[in-house]
């Protein structure tokens, strides 16, 4: 195995990987729209902005150990970014 084989291997794991990650948060912010009869939650919050802070550095080593792209991860956070946003504004009309 040659090293750019070795090195295509190693970025398509990171962005599965990282991807992987992005598809929990898009899961929990998925269940709280569900669930927008209940109150604003906090800790909820918390959860959520701890993930994609998590998430972010995670995306910032990966781009810094040159595994993916500085555009690949910037399009992983902006959907999120878009979703937590949409959540919060839907959570914000409930009140």
């Amino acid at each position: 195995m040659s090293s750019s084989d070795l090195l295509l291997g190693l970025s398509q794991k990171a962005l599965h990987l990282l991807q992987e990650d992005a598809d929990k948060i898009e899961k929990l912010i998925e269940v709280q729209m569900e669930n927008l009869t209940t109150r604003k939650c906090p800790l909820y919050e918390e959860v959520l902005d701890t993930q994609m802070y998590g998430l972010s550095r995670e995306i910032d080593f990966a781009i810094r150990a040159e595994l993916i792209t500085e555009n690949v991860g910037k399009q992983i956070l902006v959907k999120l970014e878009r979703n937590l946003a949409q959540l919060y504004e839907a959570l914000n009309k409930k009140e």
